[in-house]
């Protein structure tokens, strides 16, 4: 559920984005009462779709051919992500939660098990944004031949 909320929150943003950048000149050409109004093409909506980005734009910067074997190698790195992360989970976490579960509850083992806890968490949250906001964008971002792979600004 909340991957779906996720995707669904991504979808209103880039949404958002579409709109605030066509109704204004929609307006002005409906004011100007020129003869063409300018409305983008289904084809420039779903590229943005599945583009890395919010904002839209009628045409973005495009790589003029698809290096699979980078794509694959990105792939690779987040499966690999993956498992390193589940692996952390399994030797790390889960180990400390299942001893306190057998005991009586108290806080000062639940204050030593969530302080276990914390380093196991922050290197996959790393690995998380590793997997996903570096592999997998840049992996789709490949794909779709899109030349902007500024993501961290």
């Amino acid at each position: 559920t909340d991957i779906l909320l996720v995707l669904q929150v991504r979808l209103i943003m880039k949404a958002h984005s579409f709109v605030r950048e066509n109704v204004p000149r929609v307006l002005s050409s409906v004011k100007d009462k020129s003869g063409t109004v300018p409305i983008p093409r289904i084809s420039q909506y779903l590229y943005f779709l599945f583009a890395p980005t919010l904002i839209y734009r009628d045409n973005y910067p495009r790589n003029p051919m698809i290096r699979w074997g980078y794509v694959a190698t990105k792939f690779a790195q987040v499966l690999g992500s993956l498992f390193y992360a589940y692996y952390i989970f399994v030797r790390l976490c889960i180990p400390q939660f299942r001893n306190s579960s057998q005991e009586t509850f108290n806080l000062r083992g639940l204050v030593l098990c969530i302080f276990n806890s914390i380093l196991p968490g922050v290197l996959i949250l790393f690995l998380v944004f590793f997997a996903f906001l570096h592999c997998w964008l840049n992996a789709f971002a490949e794909m779709l031949r899109f030349a902007d792979r500024m993501f961290y600004k």
